[in-house]
């Protein structure tokens, strides 16, 4: 059913060429196209999170706990002093809030590409420009691009994804420093997009308080709470305080905020789920390494990025595939000429991965 003329000329006219974000329908498969963590909580946790949630007063406007647990996520991610910590409904909306606070004339959002979606599509919502700047072909920072694109474009905000989604790597050392000192110069934002923390070899968290101008953001969607929609961003207490002015009052609800209070409370539990993650993922990435005609690369995340070497479209061929044997990934080949032939492979369980590297080989 088309949309009623009249109606249409209310909406804006970019907004009607967008698609909407697609969510793959995964019933009956084995998931693992989302890096989500594949492990639920255990019964005995279940149980009692059960009892805590029920006792909650959902009748009345999230309270003070909220403040609580601003304070847990900063115990718990080491937050420098000095510093403060926003909540998000999830990165999303503080990536929307960013490009709304920012929204100055003449501003614009940079990036690596190919990145995470959502930094264009901000900057897209709120009338931005969005600069993206393609990596390198073995999906490192284009350095020399970064600089004239910061130099040329002076963006408001510069985003870099730390490691980076779907490339799952982490970005060289000498190179962030430079485009961070670079933005920092012409009075430009650098936040770090820390989403996969969990699983990579290092974070910028020991250099984020030597700059003025640097944000952190996380999620606890890696952690593995993706289905309560909390993200966090820390940043100079004064620099926190402005973005804090655009946030939408009781963004985070009781129930968001009581389930992040007692994963951090069980802590060790997600932890030791990370670390089996990541043993699984360089069992993974060795096995396909293994396979004639393919090429995975190097990953910091929970998700390996896989090429299929060969003629014509070789991915779209092997995702079919797989998703015949009801195993489901990412077919990340059309998001950017650099993902050619790329899928994108969600790290699960030792069974699950099974199961994916069983109908991979068969597909190809």
């Amino acid at each position: 059913m088309s949309l009623d003329p009249k109606i249409s000329r209310l909406i804006r006219q970019d907004v009607q060429s967008m698609h909407a974000y697609a969510v793959q329908d995964s019933a009956g498969m084995v998931k693992l196209d989302a890096m989500e963590n594949p492990h639920r909580l255990p019964p005995e946790l279940q149980a009692e999170l059960g009892r805590r949630l029920g006792a909650l007063a959902l009748n009345r406007y999230p309270d003070g706990r909220v403040n609580q647990l601003r304070v847990a996520l900063a115990e718990y991610a080491q937050m420098p002093a000095d510093f403060e910590l926003m909540l998000g409904n999830g990165s999303d909306e503080l990536i929307s809030l960013l490009a709304m606070a920012c929204d100055v004339p003449g501003a614009s959002i940079l990036a690596p590409v190919p990145g995470f979606v959502m930094y264009a599509m901000s900057a897209q919502l709120q009338g931005l420009q969005f600069i993206g700047v393609p990596l390198r072909p073995d999906f490192e920072l284009d350095l020399p691009a970064m600089l004239q694109a910061i130099a040329e474009h002076k963006p408001s905000i510069t985003y870099l994804a730390y490691p980076n989604n779907p490339t799952a790597n982490l970005w060289d050392d000498a190179a962030v420093e430079a485009i961070v000192g670079a933005v920092g110069a012409q009075g430009g934002l650098v936040v770090m997009d820390e989403a996969y923390q969990p699983f990579a070899s290092k974070s910028y968290l020991d250099r984020i308080a030597h700059h003025s101008h640097v944000l952190l953001m996380r999620t606890l969607s890696k952690f593995g709470l993706a289905g309560i929609r909390l993200g966090y961003m820390m940043g100079p207490q004064a620099l926190i305080a402005e973005i804090d002015k655009v946030r939408p009052p009781y963004n985070v609800s009781v129930l968001n905020c009581e389930c992040a209070l007692f994963a951090l409370e069980h802590r060790e539990v997600f932890a030791a789920q990370a670390r089996e993650l990541v043993a699984e993922r360089e069992k993974l990435l060795a096995a396909l390494a293994a396979l004639p005609g393919v090429t995975p690369f190097k990953s910091d995340a929970n998700m390996v990025l896989v090429r299929m070497e060969g003629e014509g479209d070789r991915a779209t061929t092997v995702f079919g595939g797989m998703k015949a044997q009801k195993v489901l990934v990412k077919n990340v080949s059309k998001m950017h000429p650099l993902l050619a032939n790329c899928l994108r492979l969600t790290v699960g369980t030792a069974d699950e991965n099974r199961q994916m590297l069983q109908a991979f080989t068969q597909s190809l």
